[in-house]
C-alpha cells in the first residue's frame, strides 16, 4: 500500500533532525520504508500513532484482518534490537507480543493493544496502580537470551556518568538547570545503588515503565496492560520504581513536591513491597538524569525545567 504524505510526529520529527544528516535522510526515506515492509508481510497500513518519542509507529492490519502494529525505530537507536531480544525472551508475559520483526529495517510487528494508560480517564493515582500491578507480572528471573543485559550497578554507573557530562556540558550554560547540591545527592544516590547491586535479588526490569509505555490489552478492558518498549535492566525492582517517581512533575509541582513526592514513593513501596529508601534513590537519581537529558531534544527542555525544579524542591531536605 503507498503512503502518501506521511505525517511525522513533531517529537520524533524534531529528534531526527536534531541528529542532522542522518536523522534527514531517515525522515526522507521512511515512506518508502514502510512500503516495503507492507509488501513485504502483506500489511494494509493506516494511520499514525501518537506515543512514539523516537521510533514511528502506525496502524496495520495482516491479510487475516488481524490488527497489529507496526514499529520503525531510526537508524541511531540502539535499543532496537534489545528491546526485540526482551520481547521474544518474554513471551508476551507482562509485555506486547511479537508477530513479525526485520532488523535491517529496525522494524517490529507487534499485536494491537488498547489505549496507553496516559490516554485514559484514570487518576494518576489509579495510573501509578496500574504500572504497579503490571510491573509485579513482568518481573521475573532474567530469562534466556537476555544473560547479557546491562545489571543495576552497570545503570547506576551509568546515570552517574549522564549526571556528570550534562551537568558539566549543560547545567552551567542554561540558567543553572539546577543547584549543585542536587547533583551531588544524585550522584551520590547513584553510587549507593551501584554497591547494593546484588544478583540474587535482581529480576528483569522493564526499565522504561511509565504511563507511555503501559498499555490497556484493549479498547473494552482497562483491568489489565501490558509494557511495550523494554529498556530491560537485571536490577532489583526498585529500579522500576524509580520511574514513576521521576514522572508528573507537574503534579508535584502543584502542591509540596518533598511532600507529594514521598507520599507517592510510600505508595509504590505499599503496592510493592519494595523497600522505600531504595525507591526514593533511584527516583531521584532518575528524575536528576533524565530531566538533564531533556535539553538534547528542544521539544522536551519543558519536561526537563520541571523535573529539576522538583529534584532541587526533593534535595532543600537532604544532606550528603
Amino acid at each position: 500500500m503507498h503512503i502518501n504524505h506521511l505525517t511525522i510526529p513533531e517529537i520524533i520529527r524534531l529528534g531526527a533532525l536534531a541528529k542532522g544528516k542522518i536523522g534527514a535522510d531517515w525522515l526522507d526515506g521512511l515512506d518508502a520504508a514502510i512500503n516495503h515492509l507492507a509488501h513485504d508481510w502483506n500489511l494494509s497500513i493506516g494511520q499514525v500513532l501518537s506515543g512514539g518519542t523516537e521510533a514511528l509507529i502506525l496502524e496495520a492490519k495482516t491479510s487475516d484482518d488481524e490488527h497489529a502494529v507496526l514499529k520503525i525505530a531510526p537508524p541511531w537507536s540502539s535499543s532496537s534490537e534489545r528491546e526485540l531480544k526482551t520481547l521474544l525472551a518474554v513471551k508476551g508475559n507482562g509485555y506486547v507480543q511479537v508477530k513479525n520483526y526485520n532488523m535491517n529495517r529496525r522494524a517490529l510487528l507487534l499485536e494491537r493493544l488498547g489505549p496507553r494508560l496516559n490516554q485514559t480517564p484514570l487518576s494518576m493515582d489509579a495510573q501509578i496502580e496500574a504500572i504497579c500491578s503490571t510491573l509485579k507480572r513482568a518481573w521475573m528471573p532474567l530469562p534466556q537470551g537476555l544473560e547479557n543485559i546491562q545489571n543495576g550497578a552497570e545503570k547506576a554507573e551509568e546515570l552517574v556518568q549522564i549526571t556528570e557530562r550534562l551537568w558539566k556540558d549543560l547545567g552551567k550554560n542554561l540558567n543553572r538547570l539546577c543547584s549543585e547540591k542536587t547533583i551531588e545527592i544524585a550522584i551520590h544516590f547513584g553510587k549507593m545503588r551501584s554497591q547494593s547491586f546484588d544478583p540474587r535479588n535482581a529480576v528483569l526490569n522493564h526499565g522504561d515503565a511509565h504511563a507511555w509505555n503501559t498499555l490497556a490489552i484493549s479498547n473494552d478492558d482497562l483491568s489489565q496492560f501490558k509494557f511495550v518498549d523494554p529498556d530491560p535492566v537485571f536490577a532489583e525492582p526498585a529500579y522500576d520504581l524509580g520511574i514513576p517517581m521521576r514522572e508528573w512533575s507537574a503534579e508535584l509541582l502543584a502542591g509540596n513536591p518533598l511532600k507529594l513526592g514521598r507520599e507517592r514513593c510510600a505508595r509504590l513501596a505499599s503496592l510493592t513491597g519494595v523497600d522505600t529508601e531504595s525507591i526514593w534513590q533511584w527516583g531521584f537519581l532518575q528524575r536528576v538524569s533524565n530531566g538533564l537529558l531533556s535539553f538534547e531534544n528542544p521539544s522536551l527542555e519543558e519536561e526537563g525545567r520541571k523535573a529539576l525544579a522538583v529534584a532541587d524542591a526533593w534535595t532543600d531536605s537532604l544532606d550528603l
